[in-house]
């Protein structure tokens, strides 16, 4: 990256969504001798600065192995300046959030999980109900990590929150649709797991075959489909 194009033009004005503008509350922390972790503010700058980075490697102003978003963190792994980047980062703004991809995967989905009748409970609202509303939910994949194909998807709103599993389950098998905290996500294998499970798909979320591997990416927009019953 630049020394002299930094993230902006840091005389500008924010963009919409209060995501650009100076980046208050960002850190950026050595990693070893070549990484960084930015922390910031939220998730949707830790998309947005995700997504300039991005684009930033492919015009070439910007010399970097991997760029991995996560909950409110950017991880940057193979700088040769990491001292040099940080220091611009703090001077920096971020544009806009990227707009919404306009492909939108729709995966099929029994909620036929285990701890529906939990979620329930929790929710205030019928079993029926939490596969009608989880369905009529746009989600976005926010951030990929745990296991490849793995992606954290965000669009419920706050107050379905729910907590995870007081004990985890040894075992958890693929397609399984879960939900912890503000996240939903589908296991793209069998494995041990604290999620709460309410429902299951036969999507494919990870094939080592197929160009990309993983069905799901930072900021794909995701919706379920019911089909049969439970």
């Amino acid at each position: 990256m630049s020394g002299t194009s930094g993230m902006g033009d840091t005389s500008g004005t924010s963009g919409a969504g209060g995501t650009s503008g100076a980046v208050r509350g960002m850190r950026a922390l050595p990693v070893g001798d070549d990484a960084l972790l930015v922390e910031v503010a939220s998730g949707e700058q830790a998309q947005a600065l995700h997504t300039e980075l991005l684009r930033r490697r492919a015009e070439g102003t910007l010399a970097v192995r991997e760029i991995v978003p996560a909950a409110r963190t950017v991880l940057l792994d193979g700088l040769a300046d990491p001292a040099r980047l940080a220091s611009e980062l703090a001077a920096s703004e971020l544009p806009p959030a990227p707009p919404p991809s306009q492909e939108v995967i729709e995966l099929t989905v029994r909620y036929d999980g285990p701890d529906v009748a939990d979620i329930a409970a929790l929710w205030g609202v019928s079993e029926e109900a939490v596969g009608r509303i989880h369905a009529a939910t746009e989600f976005r994949v926010a951030f990929c990590g745990f296991a490849p194909g793995f992606g954290y998807l965000t669009g419920l709103p706050a107050r379905y929150e729910v907590p995870r599993r007081a004990t985890p389950r040894t075992s958890v098998p693929a397609g399984a649709v879960a939900l912890a905290g503000p996240y939903t996500g589908v296991y793209p294998r069998s494995s041990p797991g604290g999620w709460q499970l309410i429902g299951t798909t036969g999507a494919v979320l990870w094939d080592h075959t197929r160009v990309p591997a993983a069905l799901l990416s930072p900021g794909t927009r995701v919706r379920f489909v019911p089909v049969g019953g439970p």
